[in-house]
């Protein structure tokens, strides 16, 4: 089982929050700010309860609650791991859904272990982001990948790229080692697919009313091979994780329970 949201969350595991880098260098550490508040406000965590600190970028620190106080923790550092960078990195280019289903597709995409998420403006997508309302759902998307990588105990956060439009797609189609398209008509099965041992796979997940015949066109052009996940039609807001659960299944990543000190 994947140390991430596709088992249950236990209710023994101590909560994760975000710091600087540079704040888990030394053996005390003071978190404030909206992490300090969430923490000794709404969590209400006191002295002799267990925290763990996240850089996000691959730094995690075991700590202990000293003291608390009104918006901010002071905590002591037990024990310090640094986790890689992955040789094999998955992104999914996500078409713009409706509603709040982006969201949805971020939270678990995250939670699963996707590297990077990356907002598609495909043709036929509904929804659009443009001006302030778009720079709010770009926001509202960080702000999800964030909670949930926390809620999954993620050393890394995931990347949530600017949104692309097809054009922009089609050069990182080009220079991954693997490129798919999600097509319900596509020939080949993606748990068939070979997984390369590093570099970039980037799946490709369209929007509800489907990828135009354009898109997909130069997608595969680019390199990406139409492969379909089974006899079912999946929602644009979950086939990106299904996606990446049959491939990160296939990878290793997987195979690494919990490191010891997080149950």
């Amino acid at each position: 089982m994947p140390s991430g949201a596709l088992q249950a969350s236990g209710t023994s595991t101590p909560p994760v929050f975000l710091c600087a880098t540079a704040d888990l260098a030394g053996d005390v550490v003071v978190l404030g700010g909206s992490e300090g508040r969430h923490a000794a406000t709404v969590r209400r965590l006191g002295p002799g309860e267990r925290v763990d600190l996240s850089d996000g970028s691959g730094l995690m620190a075991e700590c202990v609650v000293t003291a608390a106080r009104a918006g901010a923790l002071e905590l002591v550092v037990r024990s310090r791991r640094s986790q890689p960078r992955p040789d094999l990195t998955l992104v999914v280019a996500q078409a713009l859904p409706k509603g709040d289903r982006g969201q949805l597709a971020v939270e678990l995409m995250t939670e699963a272990g996707v590297d990077a998420i990356v907002p598609w403006a495909a043709q036929h997508c509904v929804t659009r982001w443009e001006g302030e309302r778009g720079a709010r759902s770009a926001q509202r998307w960080q702000a999800t990948a964030r909670e949930a990588a926390k809620q999954a105990r993620r050393a890394w956060l995931p990347e949530v790229a600017p949104l692309v439009s097809t054009a922009g797609l089609l050069t990182r189609v080009a220079q991954a080692r693997l490129a798919v398209l999600l097509d319900p008509a596509g020939q080949v099965a993606l748990a068939h697919l070979p997984v390369p041992a590093s570099g970039e796979i980037v799946v490709v997940v369209g929007p509800e009313g489907g990828v135009s015949p354009t898109e997909t066109g130069a997608l595969v052009a680019a390199g990406a091979v139409r492969a379909c996940l089974g006899p079912t039609v999946l929602r644009t807001s979950s086939a990106g994780v299904v996606a990446a659960a049959v491939l990160l299944s296939r990878t290793g990543r997987w195979d690494t329970p919990l490191a010891a000190g997080q149950s």
